[in-house]
């Protein structure tokens, strides 16, 4: 086949020997993996859900409070496998609209939280909703994901978080 015009046909194939390279230097991880959560340091585990945009996480006994004239939020979080229970205060950042399959959408609660996953670390907004029905704790979704990692939906656990904890998240 002869290409009308040289120079698209050789940036196309610059294209296609440049984009092989960037996605093998993303780390693979499976399609659930173990995270830690900061502040706390809580072990957690978490479905990635490329489906998803945001992440979420559950978050038992939700209440809205005012502190230094600020919107606040307090949960609890409890990983029965690694049988940890804490209580989380973080500042509200705002509310988000969430559309659900086959139901009304639902207006949450994001903060801002340190998530750690293999090496990665990201303070990334995190929905808060009662998963206590869900396997998982934590729900990652695209925005923390993007850029990092792949997902291979055969795996699971392929790697340990293993991130320094970070200074100053309060």
């Amino acid at each position: 086949m002869r290409y009308p015009h040289p120079l698209l046909a050789g940036l196309l194939g610059l294209l296609a020997l440049a984009l092989p390279g960037a996605a093998g230097q993303k780390k693979v991880v499976g399609w659930i993996e173990k995270v830690r959560i900061y502040p706390g340091n809580v072990l957690v585990h978490a479905k990635l859900d490329s489906g998803a945009e945001y992440s979420s996480l559950d978050a038992a006994n939700l209440t809205e409070f005012t502190r230094d004239g600020k919107q606040w939020v307090r949960f609890d979080l409890e990983e029965k496998r690694e049988g940890k229970k804490l209580t989380i205060e973080r500042p509200l950042r705002r509310w988000a609209p969430i559309k659900r399959h086959n139901q009304e959408p639902q207006r949450r609660p994001v903060i801002s939280l340190g998530v750690c996953l293999g090496a990665i670390y990201k303070e990334t907004e995190v929905n808060l909703v009662n998963r206590q029905n869900y396997q998982y704790r934590m729900l990652i979704g695209r925005k923390f994901l993007e850029g990092e990692v792949v997902i291979d939906p055969s795996a699971q656990y392929t790697l340990e978080p293993h991130c320094q904890e970070p200074r100053g998240l309060e």
